[in-house]
């Protein structure tokens, strides 16, 4: 009966041993599962971010663009100003050159 005992003995501390290994790695695998976890909400939280900067970059984009095409609309408003003050500007030189021509004569 003590082999039986001592057969009894050895087979729970076997057995105990055994569980302690598996709940240690089970332990281990939790651990590993929540820091796979943790690196994924922070990748997703990364994501997030970065398509919030790109979808904020395509809005200054589109202002930016708005903007250039407002300043090329000013922009050629003036060459045309330009242009018409010059060609005016151009017709009194003429026109005062023909008055100072023909008081010469006079």
């Amino acid at each position: 009966m003590n082999d039986r005992v001592s057969n009894s003995s050895a087979m729970t501390e076997s057995s105990a041993a055994e569980i302690e290994i598996a709940t240690r790695r089970l332990m281990a695998a939790l651990d590993a599962l929540e820091s796979a976890v943790e690196r994924r909400r922070d990748a997703d939280r990364d994501e997030n971010e970065l398509a919030a900067r790109i979808q904020a970059l395509g809005a200054d984009r589109s202002r930016l663009a708005d903007e250039l095409d407002g300043a090329l609309v000013k922009a050629r408003k003036l060459e045309r100003t330009n242009r018409e003050i010059s060609d005016r500007l151009d017709s009194a030189i003429v026109t005062i050159r023909s008055v100072l021509d023909t008081g010469e004569d006079g």
